[in-house]
């Protein structure tokens, strides 16, 4: 398997050992598993559970529109 070298500081090296040792996981296997979870296109954790969590009045759905002094329109 190929190697990556990286160059990052103290306080980035002591959070990585922190996090990887927290899921049980080496460095190396952390490291990875971050880097392939950033190259798919998903949406954020718990994006879903946002719907309808805002209270707000100006959120409420139009009036419904209405077309009667529209331009006519061509038809072809």
């Amino acid at each position: 398997m190929p190697q990556l070298s990286l160059y990052i500081d103290q306080d980035t090296l002591k959070k990585i050992e922190l996090a990887a040792k927290k899921e049980k996981v080496s460095i190396s296997q952390w490291v990875k598993v971050k880097l392939q979870n950033s190259f798919e296109k998903k949406w954020p954790e718990h994006f879903f559970q946002l719907y309808g969590s805002i209270v707000d009045d100006s959120f409420d759905k139009p009036a419904p529109l209405h077309f009667k002094n529209e331009s006519p329109r061509d038809s072809f």
